[in-house]
């Protein structure tokens, strides 16, 4: 099934459009959610999301940089050292991911409750 393709227009008129756009990307929330907690090299993100490629890793911080929400700080060092931390735009997401973590949370208790009544009828 192909992607639907929007009007490159819809991303400034609607709200939601163009906040789906920012955090689209399999690891964009996790890549926030640990750069909400301090500033990050590359290889600890890395570290801290195992199962991500370096390609994608660096893909995804290309995006959220480009975006605003995330800053890419470079020293100039041998060897060089790059760090990675959250805007001001960044920062005002994070009561938001804030919300989602609550509301995962929930969903895991939730449905692991019910897997467990599930077994007991079994």
């Amino acid at each position: 099934m192909a992607k639907m393709q929007y009007p490159e227009e819809i991303y400034q008129i609607c709200p939601m459009a163009a906040a789906q756009r920012l955090i689209a990307g399999k690891w964009k929330i996790l890549i926030l959610w640990r750069l909400s907690q301090e500033t990050r090299r590359f290889s600890e993100l890395q570290k801290l999301l195992p199962t991500i490629s370096h390609g994608i890793l660096t893909q995804q911080l290309r995006e959220l940089e480009h975006d605003g929400i995330v800053h890419r700080e470079v020293y100039k060092e041998v060897p060089p050292k790059v760090e990675y931390s959250l805007t001001d735009i960044g920062q005002a997401f994070m009561p938001i991911l804030g919300s989602i973590y609550e509301w995962g949370e929930n969903y895991i208790n939730r449905n692991s409750k019910i897997n467990r009544v599930k077994g007991e009828q079994k």
